[in-house]
């Protein structure tokens, strides 16, 4: 497929990185105009840079479209994108809320048109391994899911637009709690109990720099989950229960750490478990394995999992909890 990348950042370059050689970048957009450019060279000179949005999603040859923006862009360029009946790829959270992204929701729905949610963390290796294991049943039945993901901060870092809940719509709780949230969802399904504190410990900026989660499912099984930007050292965890075994999933790579998923599988007489680790040094995979997914997807015509509606129930259950907090959040606001 021709594809169209709109926001030229960190994770545009990431996502540019992970077309395979079956696809053609031909259009970037961001609103700086050299780091478009920049990002375009590399690509060769059929690859056309704009400072202007509108300009990849409208391209004649674009027929799929990714959304690596800010938070405040991200649904407005996909539902034009939607409109014009080409698939999108967007970074999580999909929006600032879920009253943002359900407009979308709808639209994509009724023009059958594919969306996938930038959830690249289920795309990792360990998590591809602990589902498998899960799915087969040999853990039993889950009791419950313990969460942390937390990184340290950097000079200047209450200035950026993470720390402005009009343009990112909130603060760590969607940055990096969407994620957690998804990935609660994947394995234990939807929750409806929510409770949670989020606070400003740190940074002298108005949305939270933590954020604290108690969900549960109607039977009961309880999600414990953790996201911070006060880690200091970069950490990822993410431990499954079930009544037979445990499955831990620890470290994402590079600064996180070596990604590594232990099973604990619990043995008849008790006692110590029977051990078994998995390790997966190297390169981060999961963002070329998470789009060659979506094109298996959109080839096959198969509604992708981590999809619209997926986002919408994650960003639902973070509306709860800033609803229970004083922290600044995006409520539909925008200043004209």
């Amino acid at each position: 497929m021709k594809v169209g990348i709109v926001g030229c950042g960190l994770i545009g370059a990431k996502r540019a990185k992970a077309l395979t050689s079956r696809h053609q970048l031909i259009a970037v957009a961001d609103l700086d105009k050299n780091r478009a450019a920049k990002l375009a060279a590399e690509y060769g000179p059929d690859c056309a840079a704009f400072s202007d949005w509108s300009e990849v999603v409208a391209h004649p040859q674009v027929e799929l479209v990714i959304v690596a923006t800010t938070n405040n862009t991200l649904t407005p360029v996909a539902m034009e994108a939607v409109r014009l009946g080409k698939p999108v790829l967007m970074e999580k959270p999909g929006a600032r809320s879920a009253s943002e992204l359900a407009p979308l929701v709808e639209l994509a729905d009724a023009r059958r048109v594919p969306v996938k949610i930038g959830f690249n963390h289920r795309f990792h290796p360990a998590f591809l391994k602990a589902r498998e294991i899960w799915q087969s049943g040999e853990s039993g039945e889950l009791m419950y899911i313990r969460g942390r993901y937390g990184h340290g901060g950097r000079l200047g870092y209450e200035k950026e637009w993470r720390a402005d809940p009009q343009t990112a719509g909130g603060g760590e709780l969607l940055d990096q709690g969407v994620h957690l949230i998804d990935l609660a969802r994947l394995f234990a399904g939807d929750f409806t109990g929510v409770e949670g504190h989020l606070g400003t410990f740190f940074w002298q900026m108005p949305v939270e720099d933590n954020g604290f989660m108690l969900l549960k499912t109607p039977r009961q099984q309880v999600a414990w989950l953790h996201v911070s930007c006060t880690e200091w050292k970069n950490l990822f965890s993410f431990e499954i229960f079930g009544r037979d075994a445990k499955l831990q999933i620890d470290g994402l790579g590079g600064s996180y750490g070596v990604e590594r998923l232990t099973y604990y599988k619990m043995l008849p007489q008790m006692g110590p478990p029977e051990t078994t680790a998995w390790e997966y040094p190297g390169e981060d995979l999961s963002w070329s394995a998470e789009f060659n997914y979506f094109i298996e997807c959109i080839e096959a015509g198969w509604e992708p999992e981590g999809n619209l509606h997926d986002a919408l129930a994650a960003l639902k259950i973070i509306e709860r909890l800033y609803e229970q907090s004083s922290v600044a959040h995006y409520t539909g606001a925008d200043p004209v």
